[in-house]
């Protein structure tokens, strides 16, 4: 009976991807030598781990693909064994070999066992690193990972943040029919909501066209009544001369353009948010916005500086919103604008994933240029993840620096992606080179 491996199958793929083991007299299960000219292609999608593999298996050379398992007897679990997108397969990589694996067409396929081969030092630090329960699991090695390792591993997941935020981006701009305009709209409103109310920003901007909001720009009364009453936060009993009249119009604009029903309050969240967040002062700012830039992607796109992005946020409600954060209720608490730190979140969030998106659109590096240099300009994002990897030197200098460590946070050291991760990789190459 055959132990349990210490480690998992990725393991494996990352032990035969960097050839990480001992190749000194290597042998397949039946007495054949092996000689790996090429280890091959990692392969992400459906079929063998790796494809275009080079091998030379006894006297002959061979090309094709390779599959690995920690038990050889997974190849039948997988049921590889009828599946004829494994014919291809030169080379069965396991851990342990206790079953022999055949192909659809019933040839036997050279096996290596790896067992005695991998360096200790990987096995264990592996351990280590999926064992304990660390937010960043490679904290006790991170001290002797140089900082270029570091550094080079947040320009890249930086990147990877953008690019997946600008797929988003993407995403509205195709069910927009490619109107920029109206995606600018959209992707704006949504981040309006900040973390806690994105959703229903995003409903909201489902049952309110763009379209319509931008036959009342000049008339900010108008846009505040569509976009509130749409949103459902002017449903009050016992309304104000201000919240009465809003009704009132919201009543005759919403016959007049045939819109669907809008959201209600409860679709809202106010649970432990500052005033200066509830949704209606931002959406009341949302309308001020839409008030003073009649085309909101064309200004923003036309913006070159930071300072100039960030006048591009700065507006103010109509004179209600100076002392109201709800409908019908006075406050001497109510924000004046929307706040430095609130800007910097949106040109963070919303703006720079939309130049990416737009230079992706047009093919166009100077758009993603401009992005990374607004991040760059902008200060750090500063929470409990980011003073994690601050504390353990990690660039924190800049927005550029911080969207890096959430995305590394997010992607890698949570869901310990370890083996993907430049810092693991240096962390987990052999002190001396293997055998």
């Amino acid at each position: 009976m055959t132990s349990a491996a210490p480690f998992k199958e990725d393991f494996l793929h990352y032990v035969w991807q960097q050839q990480y083991f001992d190749k000194t007299h290597l042998l397949t299960t039946q007495n054949e030598t092996v000689v790996v000219l090429k280890p091959g292609y990692y392969n992400t999608d459906a079929g063998p781990d790796f494809t275009n593999a080079r091998l030379k298996i006894g006297p002959e050379e061979w090309n094709g693909s390779v599959e690995i398992h920690v038990q050889a007897s997974d190849w039948v679990k997988h049921s590889h064994q009828t599946d004829a997108k494994y014919n291809p397969v030169i080379l069965h990589v396991v851990w342990e070999n206790d079953q022999s694996a055949y192909r659809a067409d019933g040839t036997q396929i050279p096996t290596i066992a790896l067992r005695g081969r991998v360096p200790l030092h990987l096995i264990n630090t592996y351990q280590q690193f999926f064992t304990n329960r660390d937010v960043i699991p490679c904290r006790p090695f991170a001290p002797e990972v140089p900082g270029l390792i570091k550094t080079s591993m947040q320009e890249r997941v930086r990147m990877e943040r953008l690019e997946e935020k600008a797929q988003r981006v993407l995403t509205v701009l195709h069910q927009t029919g490619n109107n920029w305009e109206e995606t600018g709209y959209v992707w704006l409103l949504r981040n309006f909501g900040f973390k806690i109310n994105q959703v229903g920003m995003q409903r909201l901007a489902a049952v309110l066209p763009y379209g319509v909001l931008r036959r009342h720009q000049h008339q900010l009364s108008a846009l505040e009544a569509l976009i509130l009453g749409q949103a459902g936060l002017l449903e009050i009993t016992n309304p104000d001369a201000y919240v009465a009249q809003q009704q009132k119009e919201f009543a005759y604009l919403r016959h007049k353009y045939a819109l669907p029903t809008g959201l209600q309050r409860a679709d809202w969240n106010f649970l432990r948010l500052r005033p200066a967040n509830f949704p209606p002062v931002r959406l009341a700012q949302f309308a001020a916005l839409l008030h003073q830039h009649p085309h909101l992607f064309s200004d923003l796109l036309a913006i070159h500086s930071v300072a100039g992005w960030q006048t591009y946020f700065e507006v103010k409600p109509s004179t209600y919103w100076q002392n109201h954060v709800v409908p019908g209720q006075k406050t001497s608490r109510a924000p004046k604008g929307i706040g430095k730190s609130s800007i910097n979140l949106l040109l963070i969030n919303a703006v720079a994933p939309l130049l990416v998106a737009y230079s992706r659109y047009k093919n166009d590096a100077s758009y993603a240029d401009k992005a990374i240099a607004l991040l760059e300009q902008l200060p750090p994002e500063d929470n409990r993840v980011t003073r994690l990897y601050a504390d353990l030197n990690f660039a924190h200098q800049s927005a550029a620096d911080s969207q890096a460590l959430l995305e590394l946070n997010q992607q890698y050291c949570v869901p310990r992606q370890c083996l993907q991760c430049r810092i693991g990789n240096y962390i987990f190459k052999p002190k001396q080179p293997a055998l």
